[in-house]
């Protein structure tokens, strides 16, 4: 065995020492992929996707599909440090089997948001409270073709950002709860999957884990069986999350819509509620030789739990300060 020294490179992804933590990220793999599409010199964009779809779309087969699944799986794979572009890339992984020109143009457009920002990494402090709490969304009947919903979520130890998803559902829902109630029960057989993780590493939490949510009809099924008689649609296994809540194992609280991070999981941003959104997902330009202090000065936007807990008692939580805070 030999030392190497300090992490630098592994598999792609760099990692930048900053004063307060380290960026990872993957400046050198997104310039190799705008390389390989040809599109070096393309005009970047604000934004990975358009903010409407198109209910129309050009239906002409791409006559060599293979370049189509080289970039989207290369693109997936730049989804490990770049959760701003989860969403879009999910969407047209989607067509993998019959991509379309459409899809292709999508696709085209994502590398052009690429090439704006290929320099951005995901910030991890060193400093950072042990408190696990996460943020689930869902879009109802989002997709134009099938009208299933998408699944996102993220999840928090303190002020790092540790895991994220965006994932169409298996099955159409009938309704905004139900969508909103599979949601959170992926994202807390997630919180779960991470408590047992950090019960490996030896890594206590004090208080249990925090699930935010956007709806209050989803919220009152996780307390209040009354509820249920409105949603027999839903499937037992779905139930899981109200079984953890009584258990004390998980605790859900209420956060308005403009404060949900986990909306750019689910559907395509404008341009100012990217960059909001980015600044909340701890990414960050990659530092130069001359950039820590100024990374240092615009990362701690992300408060931990225990901020959170002072500012609102843990059984009426005030959605609003947790948004200033934010």
């Amino acid at each position: 065995m030999k030392d190497l020294g300090a992490l630098h490179y592994f598999l792609g992804v760099e990692v930048s020492y900053v004063s307060d933590g380290l960026v990872l990220h993957q400046s050198k793999y997104a310039i190799d992929l705008l390389d390989r599409a040809l599109m070096r010199d393309c005009k970047p964009t604000h934004t990975p996707m358009t903010q409407k779809f198109k209910t129309v779309m050009d239906s002409t087969a791409l006559c060599d599909p293979h370049t189509y699944r080289s970039l989207v799986g290369a693109l997936q794979y730049l989804t490990l440090t770049r959760p701003d572009i989860s969403f879009s890339v999910n969407y047209v992984s989607q067509f993998m089997h019959a991509p379309t020109q459409d899809h292709f143009t999508m696709v085209r457009r994502i590398l052009r948001y690429v090439k704006g920002t290929a320099h951005h990494g995901l910030h991890i402090q060193n400093s950072s409270t042990l408190d696990l709490y996460a943020f689930s969304d869902a879009d109802w009947a989002g997709c134009p073709q099938t009208r299933r919903s998408t699944t996102g979520f993220c999840t928090y130890l303190g002020s790092n950002l540790i895991s994220w998803s965006a994932k169409k559902q298996p099955t159409v829902s009938r309704s905004s709860s139900e969508a909103e109630y599979r949601a959170m029960a992926q994202t807390a057989a997630e919180i779960t999957w991470l408590t047992f993780i950090l019960r490996d590493l030896q890594v206590p939490l004090i208080t249990p884990p925090v699930l935010f949510c956007d709806n209050l009809s989803s919220l009152f099924m996780t307390v209040n069986p009354v509820f249920h008689s409105r949603s027999k649609h839903i499937e037992l296994d779905y139930h899981y999350i109200r079984e953890r809540v009584s258990l004390g194992l998980l605790i859900t609280r209420h956060i308005s819509t403009s404060a949900q991070i986990a909306d750019v999981f689910t559907k395509p941003q404008t341009r100012y509620d990217l960059d909001r959104l980015k600044n909340k997902l701890c990414l960050v330009t990659t530092p130069s030789l001359r950039a820590d202090d100024n990374i240092h000065l615009s990362i701690n936007t992300i408060p931990d739990m225990e901020t959170i807990s002072m500012e609102s008692s843990m059984t009426n939580m005030d959605a609003k300060s947790v948004v200033k805070r934010l």
